[in-house]
């Protein structure tokens, strides 16, 4: 399943990506599920190679999740990837390209879920939707960080 999303940033392109690789405004942007960063690089900028372990509750159950920056060309994209995790697998590109004097940031999040019909029918009933809020949350702070 893929969710693409599409944000207008009145910001300079390397605000944008930054911005997008902060481990700290990852963290706040996620309050609501509790999310913490609790390996690998647990604050600051995430590098190419490097790796971050999430604790978050999703659904009022506790969820750990391993993901790997696999791609990385400053300040164009980067890609991370799940390495271990309650998804089957997913892997999320963030994009920045100039637009009138600012960003357009775009996210293509690719995800299975495990589980074969009964994954595929919740991705469908409510997990494609509940993906698809937490990156726009994400993305809004983005956006007014970099905006300021």
């Amino acid at each position: 399943m893929i969710i693409e999303l599409s944000t207008p940033i009145n910001a300079p392109l390397n605000t944008c990506f930054n911005l997008s690789r902060s481990i700290d405004l990852h963290v706040d942007s996620m309050a609501k599920t509790k999310e913490t960063a609790i390996a690998g690089r647990v604050s600051g900028l995430i590098e190419f190679g490097e790796t971050v372990t999430w604790r978050a509750k999703h659904f009022g159950v506790w969820h750990t999740l391993t993901s790997k920056i696999t791609g990385f060309d400053f300040p164009n994209s980067f890609t991370d990837e799940m390495v271990t995790g309650a998804f089957k697998s997913f892997k999320h590109q963030h994009l920045f390209y100039s637009q009138n004097d600012g960003t357009l940031m775009i996210d293509i999040f690719e995800f299975e879920s495990p589980f074969g019909i009964f994954g595929k029918l919740a991705n469908v009933l409510f997990l494609k939707n509940y993906l698809h809020k937490l990156l726009q949350n994400r993305n809004k702070l983005i956006k007014e960080i970099a905006e300021y």
